[in-house]
């Protein structure tokens, strides 16, 4: 493809993305696979500049807006290029208009619009906080209350793009015969620096193209969700719920740890995205992983299983703050409004999942968010209303679970954010429901 047919892929991919509540990774799989014809380079181009333009949401408004623009799908992916990309308004304007499959020529309104940003950087001091640190206005004191002095740097690093990090299926695979496998496929990889199963690429590969990948000796995971699954310490021959399974993630490092003995129940009320787990699970070579739908958090069904597991694993549906260096347009979608209707479910569902926990078993509340809202003070909210659950501190179970080093700033509570920790932003609890006297 033409520099200037690239252009205009992004500018309607983007507007694909901008015109919806799905996910934009997955639009923007949807959109490459109806268009087979487009190469692996061009896709990586056309998603460079979706991303950069998604990563410099606020900063380019605020530039358009400057220049008394309307912003739009086009003049974003523009203006990113003239920005953030550092391209010549000669060379970007050669591009608009130049054949069958480039974008238009800019009519008047428009090129002076692109003119005076050609001389300036995404960034600017006039820019307030929020617009700078790419963050809605609204987010901004719950941000600070959650990070302090490290509200700055955490946001700045929200704005990057993530690494891609690889847990090793342990039930196939040891880190060693993974980590050859890639390098004789061309893709180097580190090892991660807490989780004794992970591994991270240098750079973004093609990684499900493997014949390690297809052979299941490994999952695209983050660093921070292996730890949340190691912390639930399942094993062999227990029966455990993962509560809020989803597709399957944490559910498939739970029956490797548990080396497929035991009972191992998948929940979900989504129930496709309970099937979308069944061929990671054939992949992978987990076969002791039951799937349930569920019809609420307070299904009829669980009242049933009442203290038979020994431990619950609740990955709560959350705002995704610690996931917005992945998934950037979230921040933008996300309402006051949304907000207190998830703290709202996360209270039902912790109440629910905690009656399915036996006595001596473990309840794991987890969630892929910033917030203390979401965290902290939403465990301390349930340990005041269950008197017979007590908080074990993760940095007291850390060494035997994990035997790596404790990350910097984690005690009672496991907390990961990506600019101190390189994972993205995610926290846990264990709770431990308590043996109960008979006297």
């Amino acid at each position: 493809m033409t520099p200037a047919a690239r252009m205009q892929a992004a500018i309607e991919l983007y507007e694909s993305m901008s015109g919806t509540q799905r996910p934009s990774d997955r639009v923007a799989a949807d959109y490459f696979r109806q268009r087979r014809y487009i190469g692996a380079k061009d896709r990586r181009n056309i998603t460079l500049q979706c991303y950069g333009a998604l990563r410099g949401h606020a900063r380019i408004n605020w530039w358009i807006a400057r220049w008394g623009g309307t912003a739009t799908p086009r003049r974003q992916i523009l203006a990113w290029h003239l920005l953030a990309n550092g391209e010549s308004l000669d060379s970007l304007l050669a591009c608009l208009g130049s054949g069958k499959y480039a974008p238009h020529a800019s009519d008047a309104e428009e090129r002076a619009l692109l003119q005076a940003l050609a001389t300036h950087t995404l960034d600017h001091p006039d820019q307030p906080p929020s617009v700078a640190l790419e963050m809605p206005e609204w987010l901004m004191d719950p941000l600070q209350r959650a990070l302090g002095d490290r509200l700055e740097v955490e946001l700045a690093a929200l704005r990057q793009a993530a690494a891609v990090d690889l847990r090793v299926n342990s039930l196939k695979a040891d880190v060693d015969r993974v980590k050859q496998a890639l390098h004789d496929e061309g893709i180097e990889t580190e090892v991660c620096p807490w989780s004794p199963l992970g591994l991270r690429i240098d750079g973004r590969r093609p990684v499900a193209a493997t014949k390690a990948f297809r052979d299941g000796l490994l999952e695209v995971q983050d660093e921070g969700s292996q730890l949340v699954a190691l912390l639930a310490d399942a094993r062999p021959g227990q029966r455990i719920c993962d509560f809020c399974a989803g597709a399957g993630g944490k559910t498939l490092a739970l029956a490797a740890a548990m080396e497929n003995k035991g009972q191992l129940l998948a929940c979900d009320v989504l129930e496709k995205r309970l099937a979308r787990s069944s061929v990671r699970l054939r992949r992978a070579g987990v076969h002791n992983v039951t799937r349930r739908a569920l019809s609420s958090e307070r299904d009829p069904w669980l009242k049933r299983q009442k203290k038979s597991f020994d431990r619950v694993l609740v990955d709560a549906p959350c705002s995704g703050s610690g996931t917005w260096r992945r998934n950037p347009e979230g921040k933008w979608r996300l309402s006051p409004e949304d907000l207190n209707a998830l703290l709202e479910l996360q209270g039902r569902i912790l109440d629910s999942a905690a009656r399915l926990v036996k006595p001596g078993g473990r309840l794991i509340y987890a969630t892929c968010s910033l917030l203390r809202e979401e965290n902290e003070e939403r465990v301390d909210s349930f340990l005041k209303d269950h008197g017979d659950f007590v908080l074990r501190p993760v940095k007291e179970l850390w060494p035997d679970l994990l035997g790596t080093e404790l990350p910097e700033g984690v005690e009672d509570h496991l907390r990961l954010f990506p600019a101190a920790h390189g994972t993205d932003g995610f926290f846990a609890a264990v709770l431990e429901r308590q043996e109960v006297s008979d006297d």
